[in-house]
């Protein structure tokens, strides 16, 4: 189902924390896309622009001990988690003080301080983990829910349907994010999927279902909410779509010519930032000098990732066999 969301009444502190989490991203993912085309970050970069209100509208509903499960197009999701932007950004670059001790890359982010289970090249490769960590959850008797990203590619991957449900049959505490940014690479989704509502499919699987306007943040944020409400009260896994949209390629690597600048351009009239910009300057909570204070502020954080990747080191030549190879003769 989709629900029509009723317009809340400002909360400036919150909404101004939202804006300053949303342009964090941005600026982030802008600065590794110019970072990208000089070589200092090398491998593929899938980028978040234009999709930041679902990892930030989402986020306020995980709980510190709850688990992110994540695709490749993770960069936004492990900093609206909370993960440092200059770890984020080492392992960007493949230093050793990334948060993978730079052996992930781009595609595989992961950290275990905020359960952060990372990023997976493999398209829908993290739905089956995260049910098993749901699962994990319940016979350990542990309070926690368990938050899968996936994107619309996915939901035509045979995971998809056999995690869906076996989360039902069990009651997993698990939600299964989706981001529907209407192209799986470069297939459009009308023709993938013979139903296009992706929330109904949850029917299917008797899994509470409901789709939102991935574009607006506080629309997410409710959303997540509701989800979290179902799930943490035992009633089973939940499934969200949110309704999005990239702005930019696939990865850099591609050539972009299943769609036109036209759409493009369309898509970028409901930009999450300059939504949230417009209504905090309609009720008078923000003003020019106020948003160029935020920017310079992200501006500075941005900054000093990229100087803290750049300041990184390599990996030492006698650790390259460590986590790869066993040790036999310690038998």
């Amino acid at each position: 189902m989709t629900n029509k969301q009723v317009r809340p009444a400002i909360d400036r502190d919150h909404e101004l924390g939202l804006l300053r989490q949303m342009l964090l991203i941005r600026r982030f993912e802008e600065k590794c896309a110019e970072l990208y085309s000089v070589t200092k970050i090398r491998g593929f970069l899938h980028l978040y622009i234009g999709e930041e209100a679902v990892s930030v509208g989402v986020m306020g509903s995980v709980a510190p001990d709850d688990g992110v499960v994540s695709t490749y197009r993770e960069h936004g999701h492990a900093l609206a988690r909370g993960i440092a932007p200059g770890a984020v950004m080492a392992e960007m670059y493949g230093r050793h003080e990334g948060c993978c001790r730079g052996r992930g890359g781009s595609m595989h982010i992961f950290d275990a301080a905020t359960r952060f289970y990372g990023g997976n090249a493999i398209v829908g490769g993290g739905i089956p983990l995260a049910a098993g960590l749901a699962l994990a959850d319940r016979m350990q008797g542990r309070q926690r829910l368990t938050w899968c990203f996936f994107g619309d590619g996915a939901v035509a991957e045979g995971v998809f349907h056999e995690s869906m449900n076996i989360a039902s049959l069990w009651r997993l505490p698990v939600v299964f994010v989706c981001e529907n940014n209407l192209y799986a690479m470069g297939t459009a989704i009308r023709y993938a999927q013979a139903v296009t509502d992706l929330a109904s499919k949850g029917a299917g699987y008797a899994v509470a279902s409901e789709a939102v306007d991935g574009m607006d943040v506080l629309a997410v944020e409710a959303a997540a909410r509701r989800a979290t409400e179902q799930v943490r009260g035992g009633n089973g896994p939940y499934f969200l779509e949110c309704r999005t949209y990239r702005f930019r390629a696939h990865s850099m690597f591609d050539t972009e010519q299943y769609r036109t600048k036209d759409e493009v351009e369309e898509w970028r009239k409901r930009d999450p930032i300059t939504f949230l910009t417009s209504r905090l300057k309609e009720h008078e909570a923000l003003d020019d000098a106020g948003l160029a204070s935020l920017e310079g502020s992200v501006a500075e954080e941005v900054a000093a990732a990229v100087a803290f990747a750049e300041g990184g080191s390599w990996e030492p030549v006698e650790e390259l066999t460590r986590f790869v190879c066993s040790d036999r003769s310690n038998g």
